[in-house]
């Protein structure tokens, strides 16, 4: 078992370019670990659905709600099974935004948050990133609650790849500006299973129980694991 014990840091990072680990100070409340994916043996302990349907073609559940944060509005996309659709919009910020994310993933039995973290076009982090990873820490520990993963995913081009896409569909200009937020997180997704999730980071509860219930897991789902249910 991969042991995650408190450090004084309160964050620890993994490179994928580099092994060594390098920390960084955020809020106390929670970690971020940038997994790598081929030395470490940790990810088996928090797998995203990406890793395990390529691992197991035939596994089935584990939805993943794809989330584009903004300022003001924020992006929501669904992955159910090899389908990816945009899902709302939300106009909300802080705890009402994070508290109805949580409600949108037990609505849609989602048991994963794909976030989009901002970067320019060099990889290099920006001013908005430090918020989203604050945003996604808050949810993580919620969550976690609940059994539920938070990973960040590089969302860099998200944006345009969606204004594309949108036209290609023959959507309005209308349209395309009240769905552009959902169309990108739909675009995040779309990368997240496509590089089954290899450059993500997992965002981690500092609280030691909390990382035991993300290591359980949420509760099976009777309609994906019915042999669970037979007495």
């Amino acid at each position: 078992m991969c042991s995650l014990q408190p450090q004084t840091q309160s964050f620890l990072t993994l490179s994928m370019a580099n092994s060594y680990p390098s920390f960084l100070t955020y809020p106390s409340s929670i970690r971020i670990y940038k997994l790598k994916f081929r030395t470490l043996s940790c990810i088996q302990e928090f797998s995203p659905n990406a890793l395990r349907r390529k691992s197991n073609p035939q596994w089935r559940g584990g939805f993943s709600l794809g989330v584009d944060l903004g300022l003001s509005r924020s992006g929501l996309a669904l992955s159910k099974g090899f389908s990816v659709r945009p899902l709302t919009v939300l106009e909300l910020r802080g705890q009402k935004l994070e508290l109805q994310l949580l409600e949108m993933a037990d609505k849609e039995e989602a048991d994963e948050f794909i976030i989009g973290l901002p970067k320019s076009w060099d990889g290099k982090e920006t001013p908005q990133s430090n918020k989203v990873r604050s945003i996604a820490g808050r949810l993580a520990v919620r969550a976690a609650e609940r059994g539920w993963r938070v990973y960040l995913q590089d969302e860099h081009g998200t944006s345009t790849d969606a204004t594309y896409r949108m036209t290609n569909l023959g959507l309005g200009k209308s349209a395309r500006r009240k769905s552009s937020d959902a169309y990108a997180a739909v675009i995040l997704l779309e990368r997240y299973f496509a590089t089954s999730g290899k450059d993500i980071e997992i965002v981690l509860p500092k609280q030691m129980d909390l990382q035991e219930k993300l290591r359980r897991g949420a509760p099976p789902d009777i309609d994906f694991s019915p042999e669970e249910f037979v007495g």
